[in-house]
């Protein structure tokens, strides 16, 4: 819905509100009018039930309101004494609508003054519960996030089983979009592997749905700092919509809300007002040769010729750093036909395994200039493919670029799409919002995400650039990491646990710090402790 849709279902809900509390508030010695008046209803409805005032405030902050709401229909029932479980499951059975079959059928009785302590176990871990909730839903949508890395696509600088915190503040929070959704979940509920949001995911019926109308608009806090170029980020897969996360080809119906699409971590290698080529591999912004940090360690395909000569596998691993590349049904690198290992190395390890008196030769494998690699914006006629692509220009907010039949395939899905105009195709002529155009400018920043696994990675090459709107936030920290390959105690990677992200060099550890100043926390209360035990006796 729109800012005045939505505003427009806000005063209906206060109709709604005042039709059914009047008589309420009127018994507990209020004006009836005072249950009319929006946002102030809601701050004597607080002092009527004996909560602070504050209370107010959660009541409009998506996700937490649909929490806020059944506590405060509950309350609502016990400040006139409808104490029952029967009469708690009615009302958040009813979605508060028995409030007016208390309000209209009820003799009345205010308790201005009742108990607020919990008067069961039971209903002290309720409260406990929700509050909880509350604060780690804030916290989560709004400041840091948790996330795993699933995908090698940044190994070397981020390992598959690496567990971030994400910082939702350095580029801004993003207020939820999907209205009604469980906190703290994504796009599923875990173990069930059902939808944990409401929403027609059909894209015939996406605009057309009662469900869908409850979209919230996007809006963003103000943000610390801009994406840097190089930095990493995470986002939202703008491909997760309309195309198959297979080969990225409009093959299904399928749509998905901007803030439930897949989470990805890529590095953003241009920013807005770019201009990227990727020569043999190697990336160039404006013409010139991209700089990377040091923490960055990007990683190619090698064919590594042995003559068939095998390889200690753990070699492999452990002192050549291979990670990724051709591999048996046991998981093992394999030699190929031509007795040639594939692997995944940096030009580093790739430099050092040459070394090896068994190794023939190592050769990059980069694909040819010219030869298509079906990439972004997959026109067969460029022959661009993944190591081998552009120039092409990445939109910054304000630009305008010229429009026409050979310059839309890129810019295409930001009309339509991201950017939410009609668009038309008359043989030269291109109609947008009805009318014809010859240029276009862009409503919102782009960004271009690259994994450093250059050759294993699906991203921007192809399905190209990434809105400001998807910017989900900035990994800041690896709390632990794990890898499945290791052995007992070598599964965790100590040397990444309680380390930065985005920063230079190889990853520090700050675990012994950490639980040095945990323990030095603990003898000091300890010591604090008995020192207040004496001066009490």
């Amino acid at each position: 819905m729109s800012i005045y849709q939505w505003f427009v279902f806000f005063l209906f809900l206060q109709v709604i509100h005042f039709l059914g509390t009047w008589k309420l508030y009127q018994n507990a010695g209020r004006k009836a009018w005072e249950a009319a008046i929006p946002v102030y209803n809601a701050i004597v409805l607080m002092k009527i039930i004996g909560r602070p005032t504050w209370w107010t405030i959660l009541l409009f902050i998506p996700i937490i309101n649909l929490i806020m709401f059944p506590v405060i229909w509950v309350e609502t029932l016990r400040s006139f004494e409808k104490n029952s479980n029967l009469d708690a499951f009615l009302v958040i059975i009813t979605l508060g609508l028995y409030i007016y079959y208390i309000n209209y059928t009820q003799k009345l009785n205010y308790k201005a003054e009742r108990n607020l302590t919990p008067e069961n176990k039971t209903s002290d871990t309720i409260s406990s519960l929700l509050f909880a909730v509350i604060v780690a839903t804030l916290v989560h949508t709004y400041i840091i996030q948790p996330f795993t890395i699933p995908s090698s696509s940044l190994e070397k600088t981020l390992y598959v089983g690496d567990f971030l915190f994400v910082s939702k503040l350095n580029f801004g929070a993003r207020t939820p979009m999907t209205a009604i959704a469980l906190p703290m979940m994504h796009d599923s509920i875990p173990f069930l592997g059902v939808k944990s949001y409401l929403f027609n995911d059909d894209i015939t019926k996406k605009e057309t749905s009662l469900l869908n109308k409850f979209q919230l608009p996007y809006f963003r806090f103000p943000s610390i700092e801009t994406i840097k170029r190089n930095q990493i980020v995470v986002f939202n897969q703008p491909a997760d919509t309309l195309l198959d996360m297979d080969n990225f080809k409009p093959t299904r119906n399928y749509y998905k809300p901007i803030d439930k699409k897949t989470n990805l971590v890529k590095r953003c290698v241009a920013i807005p007002g770019d201009s990227l080529e990727i020569r043999e591999g190697n990336i160039y912004i404006n013409g010139k040769p991209s700089k990377l940090p040091e923490s960055a360690k990007l990683q190619y395909n090698f064919f590594v010729n042995t003559q068939g000569t095998s390889m200690d596998q753990s070699s492999l691993a452990n002192r050549y750093g291979a990670r990724d590349g051709l591999k048996d049904g046991n998981g093992d690198f394999a030699l190929t036909n031509n007795g040639e290992y594939v692997l995944t190395l940096t030009d580093s390890e790739a430099s050092r395994i040459a070394n090896n008196p068994v190794v023939k030769g190592v050769k990059k494998y980069l694909l040819p200039k010219g030869e298509d690699g079906d990439v972004f914006p997959h026109i067969h006629s460029l022959g661009w493919n993944i190591d081998n692509f552009g120039p092409i220009y990445i939109p910054k907010k304000g630009e305008t670029i010229k429009l026409d039949k050979k310059t839309l395939p890129f810019y295409k899905r930001i009309i339509q799409e991201y950017e939410k105009n009609t668009l038309l195709v008359n043989g030269d002529k291109i109609v947008i919002n009805g009318k014809p155009v010859r240029s276009y400018t862009f409503k919102q920043d782009y960004y271009w995400m690259m994994g450093d696994n250059r050759q294993n990675s699906l991203d921007a090459r192809f399905w190209g650039y990434v809105p400001f709107d998807h910017v989900v936030g900035k990994p800041v920290f690896i709390w632990f990491s794990w890898d499945k390959d290791g052995k007992g105690i070598q599964k965790i990677r100590w040397n990444r646990v309680f380390s930065f992200v985005n920063g230079n060099g190889e990853p520090k550890s700050y675990l012994i710090h950490f639980l040095i100043a945990l323990a030095a926390f603990f003898v000091g209360e300890y010591f604090w402790k008995k020192r207040k035990e004496k001066k009490v006796n």
